[in-house]
């Protein structure tokens, strides 16, 4: 049995996430997420009418890129 690959285009199917919820899921403050978004280099988001969301899938995704990236020195 093979793993399905994540495609991070594709959103038919995963799950939509206030900041809030996103801030939970990567265990940090909202005040983080909303530093990231401010500064450009948290997980991708994007606006809803007045409301940012994140895409599940998208979340996963960074914080798979961030635990792989070489630590600062």
């Amino acid at each position: 049995m093979t793993t399905p690959l994540i495609d991070p285009d594709n959103h038919e199917h995963d799950e939509m996430l206030s900041i809030q919820e996103a801030a939970v899921l990567l265990r940090v403050p909202v005040a983080t997420m909303r530093y990231w978004r401010y500064c450009g280099d948290g997980p991708h988001s994007f606006r809803l009418g007045r409301h940012v969301r994140y895409w599940r899938t998208d979340l996963i995704l960074w914080r798979a890129e961030q635990s792989r990236r070489p630590e600062a020195r």
